[in-house]
């Protein structure tokens, strides 16, 4: 991703960009599920998006739907793009929230494009600007194979012009400034370089393994620390939307590829053993399995600092938060775009640096919150782990926006954040966290106009949606992967 972006964005500049891969090293080829910052990055990449899913065997996805989390056999959906319309500036929760208190109802996710596309597996690529809303308010993401991503992005940068070179790092040398000089490769090579990116994973070879940066964790959020991942074939159609089924000791994802399923268990090794998550992933999954069940440890939280000196940390190298929300591919681009905003010069001023960090901070602690509250407002409390939920600890930044959400209805949102005021109102409505009441300056709107409005809104996505192809067809249709 990095040497894409980067070829995309430095074109004309006559830096040189080197990709070194070990071919010793697998990529981890667990990270399936996209939100849709996926889009832009394809698009800023000028990457053909049909050309881009036949090759990966990718879905498209609207969303999250989340089973059992308020309790066994309850789901609620988080989907992408708009849910409704703002009117004279008012969010449009808060006119659906008088709506609903008036005794006027209509479900939260009956003005969401995307999830009544979702619940009619309906899709479709946006066209241009079009006069119904509806058709400009949606947004999707992708399901995709993440080791044929990392084949097509690879081969897609080399013709950029990316050099590659197929070589292990043996060490790292530094200078008297403690910044990277160079690194040996064990093909006998030494690679000289301005600036360093760090993709190695979790053990950070630069990043920590030179510059020891240090780590901040999360565990004590979110104590999720394992996953158990496996392949099996397609058992079902190709629903567009990722499913997360809340269990005993964490959650299961279930996603859908063009040629197989991928699936995982994300657990807490506190409430669960390795053997037990296996076996709860085998028996809840569909279809043969396509190899063994593997198990990936992780440690929720970030590096110190993402970008020190003139190395960045990126992807797994820069921090981990559990894919609940399937963030991890969204980090790396917006990781990148922050980078390219404040690329510095050799002259590495401290203060770009620091600018640098305090955004992806920012973006990293906007993610962990939206992660938590899944957990804290569930309602589960039938094992120790989801009993643990129940009185969990929750960071101040995430108390203070769910008291004022519980009191009038509003999410404090800052403009560039991943995840929208729909979004907030999608997860807490689904939880049944509802506000005691609503703006005061919403009793301005007549509540004939409100109901009327709200029945015509409702009306229009689903008769908009219903014209759409279907999902498998728009695929089949498309961008199907071709049969060698």
């Amino acid at each position: 991703m990095a040497a894409s972006l980067l070829s995309s964005a430095l074109q004309g500049s006559k830096i040189k960009i080197t990709l070194i891969e070990s071919p010793d090293i697998a990529t981890i080829g667990v990270g399936e599920s996209t939100v849709p910052s996926i889009m832009d990055f394809l698009y800023t990449c000028q990457i053909n998006i049909r050309e881009f899913v036949e090759a990966t065997s990718a879905t498209f996805k609207l969303g999250i739907r989340f089973d059992d989390w308020l309790k066994p056999g309850e789901q609620f959906f988080h989907p992408f793009g708009r849910v409704g319309q703002d009117v004279n500036g008012f969010e449009f929760y808060q006119l659906w929230l008088k709506n609903v208190m008036g005794g006027k109802s209509t479900c939260w996710l009956d003005h969401s494009p995307c999830a009544i596309m979702a619940e009619n597996q309906r899709f479709m690529l946006r066209q241009s600007p079009q006069k119904n809303w509806v058709l400009n308010s949606y947004s999707h993401a992708l399901h995709l194979d993440a080791l044929l991503a990392a084949r097509y992005l690879r081969d897609f940068s080399q013709k950029r012009g990316i050099e590659r070179v197929e070589a292990t790092v043996n060490k790292v040398v530094m200078d008297e400034r403690q910044f990277i000089h160079s690194l040996e490769l064990d093909n006998g090579q030494t690679v000289v370089s301005d600036f360093f990116i760090d993709c190695t994973g979790f053990k950070g070879l630069l990043i920590e393994g030179a510059l020891n940066i240090g780590y901040e964790e999360w565990t004590h959020y979110l104590p999720c620390d394992r996953a158990v991942a496996v392949q099996t074939e397609n058992a079902s159609g190709l629903h567009p939307f990722t499913i997360a089924t809340a269990r005993e000791a964490g959650w299961t994802w279930k996603i859908p590829l063009q040629h197989r399923t991928g699936n995982g268990y994300v657990f807490s090794s506190q409430y669960c053993t390795d053997d037990q998550a296996i076996d709860t992933l085998c028996k809840v999954v569909a279809g043969k399995l396509l190899g063994e069940p593997r198990v990936i440890p992780f440690t929720t939280g970030r590096r110190n600092k993402i970008w020190h000196n003139n190395c960045l940390a990126l992807g797994l190298a820069s921090g981990f938060l559990e894919p609940l929300e399937s963030t991890a591919i969204h980090l790396v681009h917006k990781t990148l775009v922050h980078f390219i905003r404040h690329f510095p010069d050799r002259d590495f001023e401290s203060y770009t640096e620091q600018a640098f960090n305090q955004k992806i901070n920012t973006d990293y602690q906007e993610i962990r919150d939206f992660i938590i509250l899944h957990y804290c407002t569930s309602g589960r409390d039938d094992t120790e782990f989801w009993r643990w939920c129940q009185t969990m600890p929750v960071p101040d930044s995430l108390r203070e926006k769910i008291s004022l959400f519980r009191e009038r209805g509003q999410i404090e949102h800052v403009p560039g954040q991943l995840f929208t005021i729909d979004s907030w109102c999608s997860i807490l409505e689904g939880m049944k966290v509802r506000p005691k009441k609503y703006h005061p300056l919403i009793d301005a709107f007549n509540e004939q106009y409100l109901a009327a409005l709200m029945q015509e809104s409702s009306r229009n996505v689903r008769e908009t949606v219903i014209n759409m192809p279907r999902h498998d067809d728009f695929i089949r249709q498309h961008c199907a992967v071709k049969l060698r």
